[in-house]
């Protein structure tokens, strides 16, 4: 997120000096951090749940799935991501116009 979001600084700069407010920079960073969370969990839970029956079988002693640790694991996934994007987007809700402007 940090490298799009730098690769978006001149767009950002444009935004915000046409008035844009830094709560919507924020928000735009933030929704692409969520649809990138939402692809990944969509891809990622039926892949787990195919994948746990394989592990379960393999392995003794281990259950297919624990709803808990699916759980569990959605909202730490969801935590770091959301910690991640949030990082890159206040520092492009602080872009100076001039600067991203004269950036290149």
């Amino acid at each position: 997120m940090s490298y799009l979001v730098s690769m978006r600084a001149k767009e950002l700069g444009i935004r915000i000096a046409l008035g844009a407010q830094r709560t919507a920079i924020l928000w735009s960073v933030m929704r692409e951090v969520l649809i990138l969370l939402s692809i990944g969990l969509l891809v990622g839970i039926p892949t787990g749940l195919g994948l746990g029956k394989f592990v379960s079988a393999q392995l003794y002693g281990i259950q297919g799935h624990d709803p808990s640790v699916a759980l569990a694991t959605m909202l730490l996934l969801t935590m770091i991501s959301a910690l991640a994007g949030l990082i890159p987007a206040h520092r492009a809700s602080r872009v100076d116009p001039i600067l991203a402007l004269r950036y290149e």
